[in-house]
């Protein structure tokens, strides 16, 4: 396994989550970038270790990386509390379940791209829309998903939701 790739948009208003994650082995192109992202920190864009609780880091190894510069103390609880915890939540129960393969947990690794708006209030829609994003992620980047034919189908009738054009 080289590189996944997976992508999710989940929930409304100011909690969204949007997800973009990578996956794959710990000495290719995703282990040098999990690296780099743990390494490189830069102001309002602290980069964290997904854990379920301290101390507790989950396997595969994943680093969240911000989407958006965090702007306060707020937001950043945000991303350390429930954004956090939904994202550990969501690898663990996605090794649980199979969908990625206990025998390569220790070999891979994830950088996840996590999106907090800085007027989100709700800490338990945060929780929600993330963990269900990074799952959706998770998922469809393990099966390749969208195939190329599916990209191509929807070419014409895709809508976005943030550009009306």
């Amino acid at each position: 396994m080289s590189m996944y790739v997976g992508e999710s948009l989940i929930g409304e208003g100011l909690e969204v989550a949007h997800i973009d994650l990578l996956i794959g082995d710990k000495s290719g192109p995703v282990g040098a970038a999990f690296a780099s992202a743990l390494a490189d920190q830069n102001m309002g864009h602290s980069n964290l270790l997904a854990v379920m609780e301290p101390n507790v880091a989950v396997k595969p190894s994943t680093v969240m990386i911000t989407k958006v510069t965090i702007k306060g103390a707020k937001q950043a609880v945000q991303m350390f509390g429930p954004a956090q915890k939904a994202v550990a939540d969501a690898v663990c129960d996605c090794v649980k379940s199979g969908v990625i393969p206990k025998d390569q947990a220790d070999n891979l690794c994830i950088v996840c791209g996590v999106f907090i708006h800085w007027q989100a209030e709700d800490d338990k829609k945060i929780y929600e829309y993330n963990y269900a994003a990074t799952k959706e992620s998770i998922e469809r980047a393990m099966k390749n998903e969208p195939s190329v034919d599916e990209m191509l189908a929807k070419r014409d009738s895709a809508e976005h939701p943030y550009y009306k054009g």
